[in-house]
């Protein structure tokens, strides 16, 4: 600094302390006084930073697996009661084939054992324990089951049958049947459907008193078969009667299985009157079938969106699946409410071999459960496209739960190649992980040459 300068800013310096002090009090000391506090500048941790975000992920981690196991929970309890419904049916199922097979003492002890579980079925295993026991030559053991029926049920549709079982057994000698005399009404049947054929107003008489009497169930089918096979005015009547309930439940649902499969319009009203008018879930599930099986797109729709009974909505979206139904399950989508029954739908996209659907809902829905869902359902259909779409979705998906579906629907694909895609680029150790455990359970060539490559490094 030369001589000059250092002059002239000891003069600056001076003038200014001059005019500080001959500047009036208050405002010297105001230009005296140390400048007010400033608030203090806090300068954050990184790692703090990261572990706070991370806190934060975790909690909502957390959240997300209370409210699975919530689902979890809701659905192992309608796995238990489906299972303990699939029970009662398969044990009756197996009653009933017994009887078919004429092993009377085995359908005797199944429909006991039914009975004894208390189930929707249990005037039915009733009726079908008396009518075992019947056979069997056990008529006092029939005749008090049957009373036993009459007590307990009195409102229930197996009242005409145990009525019509009960004289027939009074009517008995107590002696046991023998099988090998059912061949009279094979012959007897035989006969009526040759007559069916060649003179349809005499048979029809003969068909109604086997529907009507104490024949087996593989007679009474039998001769249903024969009426709704004819096609003609008086036995459509006959038919719809049936379906409309004027029988037993087994009867009414196995004439609207027949009423599907032979189909027309006005088949298809009866079902759709018996549907609107019925409380019974089984003869509706039946319905729905039969809906099915006609390809009947319409009462699916009408029942998968006024349906108030949950298991049966889903059940008619179930069978708009198999009819390919994808216009009317879009539209379902798109106004449905309830997230199970939205999951219903993604199911019945996959029925319908729709992953187009599948994949705009993996990657626009807005509620990620529904995500996972569409993403675990492309899974299941092994296709190019779908690995692709799969494919980017996982490289643009920031929710870590979403990725992690997203390599559990690789797996179900059994797609090792873009498992080991990901695992040889992914920066996340526990995505990565979740990637290697797949693949070591996939035993592919693809899979064990990278997890080689591991074990070598």
């Amino acid at each position: 600094m030369t001589i000059g300068n250092s002059v002239r800013k000891s003069s600056v310096t001076w003038l200014a302390i001059a005019a500080l002090l001959l500047a009036p009090t208050g405002a010297r000391a105001h230009r005296l006084a140390p400048n007010p506090p400033q608030p203090a500048i806090t300068l954050q941790d990184p790692q703090d930073a990261q572990d706070k975000d991370q806190e934060k992920r975790d909690r909502e981690q957390e959240a997300r697996d209370r409210e699975e196991e919530k689902r979890d929970r809701e659905e192992e309890a309608r796995d238990r009661a489906q299972e303990k419904l699939d029970r009662l049916q398969e044990l009756y199922d197996d009653g009933r084939e017994a009887l078919d097979d004429d092993h009377y003492e085995q359908a005797a002890a199944k429909f006991q054992e039914l009975a004894n579980l208390n189930g929707p079925q249990t005037d039915a295993a009733l009726y079908w324990k008396a009518y075992a026991d019947n056979r069997l030559g056990r008529r006092a053991a029939a005749l008090a089951t049957i009373a036993d029926l009459k007590h307990r049920f009195p409102q229930s549709r197996w009242q005409k049958d145990a009525s019509a079982l009960e004289i027939e057994v009074q009517q008995s000698n107590g002696q046991p049947s023998h099988p090998e005399m059912q061949s009279d009404d094979e012959l007897k049947m035989l006969a009526i459907q040759g007559l069916m054929n060649s003179d349809p107003e005499r048979a029809l008489p003969l068909l109604e008193k086997v529907l009507n009497g104490t024949g087996t169930p593989k007679e009474k089918s039998k001769a249903l078969f024969v009426i709704a096979q004819s096609g003609s005015p008086q036995s459509r009547e006959i038919l719809g009667r049936i379906a409309r309930g004027q029988s037993n439940p087994d009867l009414q649902r196995k004439a609207v299985e027949y009423l599907g499969i032979f189909g027309g319009a006005t088949a298809r009203k009866t079902l759709a009157d018996v549907y609107a008018s019925s409380s019974d879930v089984s003869v509706k599930r039946a319905i729905l079938r039969s809906y099915m099986i006609g390809g009947d797109r319409e009462h699916l729709f009408v029942a998968a969106k006024g349906e108030k009974d949950e298991s049966l909505r889903r059940e008619a979206i179930r069978q708009l699946g198999l009819v390919h139904g994808t216009s009317e399950l879009e539209q379902l989508y798109q106004t449905e409410t309830s997230p199970e029954v939205r999951r219903e739908i993604l199911q019945a996209f996959f029925l319908a071999g729709d992953s187009s659907k599948l994949l705009q809902s993996a990657q626009s829905e807005k509620d990620p459960d529904l995500r996972r869902a569409a993403i675990r359902n492309l899974g299941l259909v092994h296709s190019d496209d779908s690995g692709k779409a799969l494919q980017a979705i996982y490289a643009k998906e920031t929710d870590r739960s979403v990725r992690e579906e997203v390599l559990n629907a690789f797996f179900l694909q059994n797609n090792a190649s873009a498992l080991v895609a990901i695992a040889r680029a992914e920066k996340d150790p526990e995505l990565k992980r979740i990637a290697v455990q797949k693949l070591s359970l996939m035993h592919s060539k693809e899979g064990t040459d990278y997890l080689m490559e591991l074990l070598q490094k």
